[in-house]
């Protein structure tokens, strides 16, 4: 299995484009692939990739991720993150090689008021959630070499996010509302794809059963939307750069389609205690991010 590569499925999306940036895993290239080559929907085209590609490993960073235009397209929805997840495991399963797919901290519906552990019971508010739960739930049954990943709020400065619109509107206007009443924890992609590299060294070299399962990722701590915001914006004034006035709202005002999980922080100690993995505080990761945007920003004008 040496040298055999790690396919990672979801080429265009910001995880996805973390986890390639690692180049090798181990002595093994990542490879990432996206539509059409990888279109989770279509059962061939994803077995003529896995035979070409001869996998040790699969990482599943697909997803319809649109959580409000998911309300309206339910079925493609499923399709995708549901029945799509599905086809994977049962070709792993084949291949009896490791499988890790990232889900949500949306398959909980926020009632809670301590982080969720990965024993509570799921009760996705919306279609986005109920997709993403119906997927965890078809790789369970299809195939038991699997790892499933639940994160959350995830940023970068890759493609669309919270980070990046809140970037863009800070630039756009002089005052931005934003949610103040939904909790979670910021989580930087660069973080997940690292404890990804992590587990898949794991599970390519030991064989103990007890590291399959469902296991949350998420950096430390928890803020909300506005407190995520005023913590970019504070950073923003710290490197010189202007920043807009925030205006709490409450989910109800923002009117949007889907309804959101109130409260979704993610207990990490199952992952922490399995495979070494210490999330960093969100404040540090975000700093990180900002850094390293600001560098490549620069090396691009410079080049």
């Amino acid at each position: 299995m040496a040298g055999l590569p790690i396919l990672v499925i979801g080429a265009g999306g910001q995880l996805a484009r973390a986890v390639g940036r690692l180049k090798r895993i181990d002595g093994h290239p990542i490879v990432c692939r996206g539509r059409p080559h990888a279109d989770v929907t279509d059962p061939l085209a994803l077995q003529r990739l896995f035979s070409a590609c001869a996998p040790a490993a699969v990482v599943n960073a697909a997803g319809y991720t649109a959580v409000d235009e998911a309300q309206r397209e339910a079925s493609s929805a499923f399709a995708i993150n549901a029945e799509g997840p599905e086809h994977l495991a049962r070709l792993c399963r084949d291949r009896q090689i490791p499988f890790v797919h990232v889900s949500t901290d949306y398959v909980f519906d926020g009632t809670g008021q301590t982080p969720y552990r990965e024993t509570d019971e799921i009760a996705p508010l919306g279609v986005y959630g109920a997709s993403k739960a119906a997927g965890e739930a078809a790789i369970r049954r299809t195939h038991a070499r699997h790892v499933i990943l639940r994160t959350a709020w995830l940023y970068s400065r890759d493609g669309h996010n919270f980070l990046n619109t809140m970037l863009r509107l800070g630039a756009e206007r002089a005052q931005i509302s934003v949610v103040d009443d939904q909790h979670g924890s910021p989580t930087w992609t660069a973080d997940v794809a690292a404890a990804i590299a992590t587990i898949l060294r794991r599970l390519l070299t030991n064989t103990d059963d007890d590291l399959w399962g469902t296991y949350h990722l998420t950096s430390r701590g928890e803020t909300t939307w506005l407190g995520f915001a005023a913590e970019i914006f504070r950073l923003r004034v710290a490197a010189g750069q202007k920043t807009p006035k925030l205006k709490a709202i409450a989910t109800e005002e923002f009117a949007a389609p889907a309804p959101r999980p109130a409260y979704s922080v993610l207990d990490t100690g199952k992952i922490e205690a399995a495979f070494g993995i210490r999330p960093p505080p969100w404040q540090a990761s975000l700093a990180r991010c900002l850094a390293d945007g600001r560098a490549a920003t620069a090396q691009d004008k410079v080049a």
